[in-house]
């Protein structure tokens, strides 16, 4: 049982160590089938998941599905810091270790206290080892509990940092695409911008956000559990929306320069079909059409209006299935499992951005639609 016991307590030590040097230090995607983190939050979120499902689909599920990722990250740490410190009470119970104890004989139980207060530093000496193993014991815990509890703490500001990196994107885009966000909505506010370049520079910052976005949520997957402050917007609407955009200019959008748009589609799609890969999601094709022909025929008389006309046609059509088969059965999959809707291309109707609305009152009163660049009398909406 004692030998049971070393093999068992070495086991539990290096399952959260190995555990956490994976999740927090290594900054790439590890491919073997065990990982700890990964099993724990499949079973916690699917958990999590169906409660949310019970809930009326609005503001309150909303909140409910916010607080997973925070939520899960403070369990995470707990369980790394409880196996090792019952990692360390059962290798001190397994090895016979003698301690100078007040209460008499020591118990299982006073190898646990013995190993939590070494672990926390908390240096009570009430219970102090006697044999020079425990006393290694006692320095070894004592210094990787402080260590590890260092990582632990300097980990959240990185985190919070690729979190906040994703968010002030996301916030950019309200004004620029609407709330929530659409292509539609990007290709005519871009028109009627009256600058040519703006489409171009858009997408190249958009590109770039795409690249953060893999880098980041593949380092770090639980950031993909973390939503943005408004409901009508996240990291996936965000991304869909430029797949759509690049998408329609791809298909057929005339008066541009294809290669961007090529380029950011690319990194784009790359992002949503990593991130299914990492979280296990196959690709599930949309079952409703997110764009109608009588949807394509209003987006075309709408840019046809604001100077930027588009080839509507058999090749058109083609084109835009093509393209839209890359990536929507991916966004679609992710949509599902993380519980986000994805963003209409055309909506059915323009509604006001947060920007205009307030707590009060549906849309802030005084505050018209952005007028278009250079003329001060033309309006987004």
């Amino acid at each position: 049982m004692r030998i049971l016991g070393i093999i068992g307590s070495l086991v539990l030590i290096l399952l959260p160590l190995v555990d956490a040097f994976e999740s927090i230090l290594l900054p790439r995607r590890t491919t073997h089938r065990f990982r700890y983190a990964r099993r724990f939050f499949r079973s916690t979120w699917s958990f999590w998941r169906a409660l949310a499902l019970r809930m009326k689909a609005g503001k309150r599920r909303a909140a409910f599905l916010g607080v997973f990722g925070p939520l899960f990250l403070l369990c995470l740490f707990t369980t790394w810091v409880l196996v090792l410190i019952v990692g360390f009470g059962l290798l001190h119970w397994s090895l016979c270790t003698t301690f100078n104890a007040p209460e008499g004989p020591a118990t299982f139980w006073t190898y646990l206290y013995l190993s939590g207060t070494t672990f926390f530093t908390l240096g009570d000496g009430d219970v102090a080892p006697a044999t020079s193993i425990g006393r290694i014991l006692v320095v070894a815990e004592s210094g990787m509990g402080f260590g590890f509890l260092a990582i632990i703490i300097s980990y959240l500001p990185v985190l919070y940092q690729a979190f906040s990196h994703r968010e002030v994107r996301i916030s950019l885009l309200d004004a620029r695409a609407g709330s929530p966000p659409s292509a539609s909505q990007v290709l005519l506010r871009l028109a009627k911008s009256g600058d040519p370049t703006a489409v171009n520079t858009c997408l190249v910052e958009w590109e770039r956000w795409a690249a953060a976005v893999l880098e980041s949520h593949m380092s770090f997957p639980l950031l993909c559990f973390y939503r943005s402050q408004h409901d009508n917007q996240s990291w996936l609407a965000a991304l869909t929306a430029m797949l759509d955009t690049c998408t329609l200019l791809l298909a057929g959008v005339r008066g541009h320069h294809t290669y961007q748009a090529q380029v950011t589609f690319a990194m784009a799609r790359h992002a949503v079909v990593d991130l299914a890969l990492v979280f296990d999601i196959a690709p599930q094709v949309p079952v409703a059409d997110r764009l109608t022909n009588e949807q394509r025929q209003q987006l075309c008389a709408s840019l046809q209006d604001a100077g930027a006309g588009m080839h509507d046609g058999a090749d058109f059509a083609t084109k835009l299935a093509e393209l839209r088969g890359m990536y929507e059965p991916f966004v679609n999959a992710l949509a599902r499992y993380f519980l986000l809707a994805l963003p209409p291309i055309v909506p059915e109707q323009v509604v006001a951005d947060n920007w205009q609305r307030s707590a009060w009152m549906p849309r802030t009163p005084g505050i018209g639609d952005l007028p278009k660049a250079g003329t001060g009398d033309d309006h987004f909406h």
